[in-house]
């Protein structure tokens, strides 16, 4: 898939009240600025058209647009996030997101964050975790199977998101924790194994047959270096301290 926009929204001075369950410390606001202004310049150097909402104080988490919304070419659906705190997101970002897609809400009781939903090509992985359940999922395929997508649920475990751990890097490569490497969801990929020490960086974008990737490790460097694509790194010292990353801070299509 091309991209050609992207939603962001600019982080709040409360960003540090947010949800985590990292162990890093609390986030500097205005360095979490800094690192989310240069993930946009790199998604405008990359070509994207992008689109950044203003802050949401009473919503420390809601930069973290990705949870909000899964965008296709034929649709949106607006999660309902697993998160109580994080659930008012989404009356803000659906009708930004209803411009461009016919939207789709999911119902009472179902629950998905969009860092759950791995999209290649057009199959869907989606997380079973503590954001997403059973009831997301189902919902989730009845509005999308109708346009020639599958959607296959792979339980999480330990992890936050399904992209804390697996992520598509192009090629018909997977990036993925060495917990997710025999799950056989995964078959027919080639795989970049991460060590435990560098997980954190399979938390890599490919957009536009380019990776980001977070700075700062350098095994996983290598080995993405060994695909063949451009690769962009950049600092998410301060976005890692709320469990975030690269694929959580924008909405992409």
């Amino acid at each position: 898939m091309y991209f050609t926009q992207a939603i962001t929204r600019l982080p709040a001075d409360s960003v540090a009240t947010g949800l985590t369950t990292a162990s890093l410390g609390a986030p500097d606001a205005e360095l979490t600025r800094q690192q989310f202004r240069a993930y946009v310049d790199i998604l405008l150097q990359l070509g994207l058209t992008v689109t950044t909402l203003p802050a949401q104080p009473d919503y420390p988490d809601a930069h973290f647009v990705e949870d909000a919304a899964v965008l296709m070419p034929e649709l949106a659906i607006i999660t309902n996030p697993g998160a109580p705190s994080r659930r008012g997101e989404i009356h803000s970002i659906a009708p930004l997101v209803s411009r461009f897609r016919h939207a789709v809400w999911l119902g009472e009781g179902a629950h998905m964050d969009g860092g759950d939903v791995l999209m290649v090509d057009k199959r869907f992985f989606i997380g079973l975790s503590s954001r997403t359940n059973e009831a997301g999922i189902s919902q989730f395929a009845a509005a999308v199977e109708k346009f020639g997508y599958s959607v296959q649920a792979v339980p999480v475990g330990a992890g936050l998101h399904l992209k804390s751990i697996v992520n598509y890097v192009g090629r018909n490569t997977l990036i993925l924790s060495e917990d997710a490497v025999n799950n056989p969801a995964f078959t027919g990929f080639a795989q970049i194994v991460l060590s435990p020490q560098e997980e954190y960086a399979g938390n890599t974008l490919w957009i536009n047959d380019t990776l980001i990737t977070p700075s700062g490790y350098p095994h996983t460097l290598r080995q993405l270096q060994a695909l063949g694509l451009p690769i962009i790194q950049t600092d998410t010292s301060e976005i890692r301290k709320m469990d975030g990353g690269l694929t959580c801070l924008s909405l992409r299509f």
